[in-house]
């Protein structure tokens, strides 16, 4: 994860999410000047319009659902699923490399020398959400390049689409509600700003052309990358359920997250919103190693079809039904 200069540089400050906070001064993270932090993303209103709900409402997740959701990973089959998850082992590395995140050293140094290994790997709450605002910057790439790609192809050949344009746009708005919340409680700096800038600029290119040439490893990428996700935000929760991350205790989520979620009157913790966004990103996971399955030609997306007989499970847009390493073409077309 990021080192010191990175995590001063990043964030200017943090608050708390609670709204009497607003009269408290809060001690920033950088000597640089900031400005207060908005507690809430002011809705657009017109003379006409009171409110804009999501275009896309979210699926309503139990907690029992949730978690069950834990880490898997898809072995790989193929050429395409090889090159696939050895990109994102080298993306990962790299990031965790210039980020200073060490994870598996961590906890090695750890049964060796804990307060070393405390001194120099442990993670705050601060770094984490470092990661986590840089990373769903990213992550709503994917889905939006695979859409608007999608679309045109539909335009061209004048035929359906057979209904992936709708989820692949939908699970890049996911993610941007994703960063939308984290963007609740830190504020990114310059540095922040101009490292997603710079990645995203790069990402989008290379997705974009990836995606041309074959959608297949695109998307078994995406399920690769999100594997990864489930990863991070386990651990988040993991170090929270530890009293490692105090300042996430008893903090509650912002109003855009209860919204969104529809998260139930005393489930409404860090703890809680963390557990919605890991099962939203182990959906992801699912979707795109499913997809990676399918003839993305011609097959239906089997997320917004109806079956024949509806008793056997079968994919859907929630976790009720959710298999970690996606469904294979057999058994949903």
């Amino acid at each position: 994860m990021p080192s010191p200069l990175i995590a001063r540089c990043a964030i200017n400050s943090y608050p708390a999410i609670t709204t009497h906070l607003r009269s408290l001064s809060i001690r920033p993270f950088t000597t640089t000047s900031t400005k207060q932090i908005r507690l809430f993303f002011p809705e657009t209103q017109t003379k006409k319009i009171r409110i804009t709900p999501p275009a896309w409402p979210h699926p309503i997740y139990t907690e029992e659902d949730m978690k069950k959701v834990g880490i898997a990973h898809r072995e790989t089959r193929t050429f395409s699923d090889r090159v696939a998850l050895a990109t994102i082992r080298m993306l990962r590395s790299g990031f965790d490399l210039v980020s200073g995140y060490r994870h598996d050293q961590a906890v090695a140094l750890h049964k060796k020398d804990p307060a070393t290994a405390q001194q120099k790997y442990a993670m705050t709450e601060e770094k984490y959400l470092i990661r986590n605002i840089f990373l769903e910057s990213i992550a709503g790439v994917p889905g939006m390049v695979g859409g608007m790609l999608r679309h045109l192809r539909s335009l061209r050949r004048m035929k359906r689409d057979n209904g992936w344009i709708e989820t692949l746009l939908e699970e890049s708005y996911n993610e941007r509600m994703h960063l939308l919340t984290f963007l609740q409680m830190a504020e990114p700096g310059l540095f922040l700003r101009l490292l997603v800038l710079g990645a995203q600029g790069v990402f989008f290119n290379a997705f974009f052309i990836a995606y041309l040439v074959n959608p297949v490893i695109c998307h078994r990428f995406v399920g690769y990358l999100e594997e990864e996700a489930v990863i991070t935000y386990t651990r988040e929760i993991a170090d929270i359920e530890a009293g490692k991350l105090p300042k996430w205790e008893n903090l509650q989520a912002p109003e855009i997250a209860v919204k969104y979620w529809n998260m139930p009157e005393g489930h409404r913790s860090m703890r809680d919103l963390l557990l919605y966004i890991r099962a939203d990103e182990a959906k992801h996971r699912e979707v795109n190693h499913t997809f990676g399955n399918l003839e993305w030609k011609e097959d239906p997306n089997p997320y917004v079809s109806v079956y024949r007989d509806e008793e056997k499970p079968h994919p859907t847009k929630g976790i009720e039904n959710l298999k970690p390493t996606g469904w294979e073409r057999k058994d949903v077309v």
